[in-house]
C-alpha cells in the first residue's frame, strides 16, 4: 500500500491581510488563517490516488497550536492521520529551517507509519512565495523532485514510477521519474473537493499527533527555529498607490467604440514617438 504524505502550512488569508502604516509589517491580530490553497491541491490530489489505489495518506504541518484547525480540515476530506510539529524552539524558521524540520518529520513519519512513497507540497506559499520549502525538502530526504505540476499522469504502485506534466514557461514537459518523490502542486492540478458529513464528523472527534523537540533527541538546535535562520528582511514598505487616468468611451454601437478606442491609442502611440524624437 502506498504511502503518501502531504506538507500543508496555515497561511493569513489574503483577502483580509492588512499592514501596520507605522512599521510597515502584517497586522495579523484578528485576521483568520487559511491552509495555503496549493497545498489543498497537494492533499486533493493525495485523495485521489487514495481513491483509485487505497494509499495511506497523513498530513503534516510545522506551526503554533492554532494550526491543529487545518489539519483537521484535512481529516474531514480524507486524509487518515494528522501531526502537529509545533514548539517555541520552531518560532521564527525561515525556509532552511523550516525544511530541516520538516524532512525531519517525515522521517519520523516512515519510522512511525511505514516508509514514505510520495511527498505532496504546494509550489509556494501565499505568505512567504519563495516556493523553497519543497526542495528543499526533497534535497534533504534525497527524493526525486518533480516541481510546478499540472497533472499526475499515471501512478505506478507496482513499478514504483510516476508520470506527470511539468508546467514550464514555454511549454508542458512530460516527466517519469522512481518513487520515492516529492512533488510541488500548483492550481491547476484538479479541483479541491468538498467534505462530506461523516468526514466533518470524524474531524470534529479526531485528534492530530502532536510532536515537539523532545520527541525529536538528535536534533541540531542550531539548525532550527531563528537559530537556525540565517534570512535576514532588511526593509518592508507599502507599495505607493498611484492614481491612473481613465478615459471612458461610450458609443451606440462596438464598431463606433472600437474606431475611437483605435484613434485614441494611435494618437497615444504618435505622442510617445514624438517625445522619444
Amino acid at each position: 500500500m502506498l504511502h503518501i504524505v502531504v506538507c500543508i502550512k496555515q497561511v493569513p488569508d489574503s483577502r483580509e491581510i492588512r499592514i501596520d502604516p507605522k512599521n510597515n509589517t502584517l497586522i495579523r491580530q484578528g485576521v483568520p488563517s487559511i491552509v495555503n490553497f496549493y497545498d489543498m491541491h497537494g492533499l486533493e490530489e493525495a485523495l485521489r490516488i487514495k481513491d483509485e489505489t487505497g494509499a495511506r495518506v497523513t498530513v503534516v504541518t510545522m506551526g503554533p497550536p492554532p494550526a491543529e484547525k487545518g489539519l483537521k480540515e484535512c481529516i474531514s476530506l480524507g486524509a487518515d492521520d494528522a501531526v502537529l510539529v509545533t514548539d517555541r524552539g520552531f518560532a521564527g524558521a525561515d525556509t532552511l529551517a523550516t525544511s530541516y524540520v520538516v524532512a525531519r518529520t517525515i522521517r519520523k513519519i516512515a519510522e512511525t507509519w511505514g516508509p514514505v512513497d510520495i511527498v505532496f507540497c504546494g509550489k509556494q506559499t501565499l505568505d512567504g512565495d519563495t516556493g523553497q520549502v519543497g526542495p528543499g525538502v526533497a534535497c534533504r530526504l534525497d527524493l526525486e523532485q518533480l516541481t510546478y505540476v499540472n497533472k499526475v499522469v499515471d501512478v505506478d504502485e507496482q513499478n514504483r514510477k510516476v508520470r506527470v506534466h511539468r508546467l514550464l514557461e514555454d511549454g508542458i514537459e512530460v516527466v517519469e521519474t522512481s518513487m520515492p518523490v516529492l512533488i510541488t502542486a500548483l492550481k491547476e492540478l484538479n479541483k479541491v473537493r468538498r467534505a462530506s458529513m461523516p468526514g466533518m464528523i470524524r474531524a470534529a472527534r479526531y485528534k492530530p499527533t502532536v510532536w515537539t523537540t523532545a520527541d525529536f533527541p538528535d536534533l541540531e538546535r542550531a539548525k532550527i527555529g531563528l537559530k537556525g535562520s540565517p534570512t535576514i528582511v532588511a526593509k518592508t514598505w507599502v507599495p505607493e498607490v498611484k492614481a491612473v487616468k481613465t478615459n471612458m468611451i461610450a458609443y451606440d454601437t462596438p464598431e463606433a467604440a472600437a474606431a475611437q478606442l483605435a484613434d485614441q491609442l494611435m494618437t497615444k502611440d504618435m505622442q510617445t514617438l514624438l517625445d522619444w524624437t
